[in-house]
């Protein structure tokens, strides 16, 4: 028999389970442009998703364009695009980097 490990649900600021204004792929990305060298698996830890589900919404932002993933020594450093454009069309005249700034305090390229 196989178990699988469940990521948390996430939680309101009033302790309730249920559904975020943010996907796991902003959180991913948010996670990610505050520490360009952080390994998957406090991403994931602070996300509240598994690890290969880190690796996979990393993969995914990687193949849209929105990271660039380097290898330095053993670990991995992260670049984000902020140039990148929302993928919703709701939303698409508008760049990630206003997101990142948003909830990171970072300066709007």
């Amino acid at each position: 028999m196989v178990i699988m490990a469940q990521a948390a649900q996430p939680r309101t600021t009033d302790g309730a389970k249920g559904w975020t204004f943010l996907t796991n792929h902003a959180h991913v990305l948010l996670a990610i442009a505050r520490e360009p060298t952080t390994r998957l698996r406090d991403v994931a830890t602070a996300v509240g998703i598994t690890e290969r589900a880190a690796q996979t919404i990393v993969a995914d932002l990687e193949a849209a364009g929105y990271l660039h993933r380097e290898r330095v020594g053993r670990r991995n450093a992260y670049t984000v695009n902020p140039a990148g454009r929302f993928r919703h069309p709701a939303e698409a005249d508008h760049r990630i980097g206003e997101l990142i700034n948003l909830f990171t305090g970072a300066p709007n390229p």
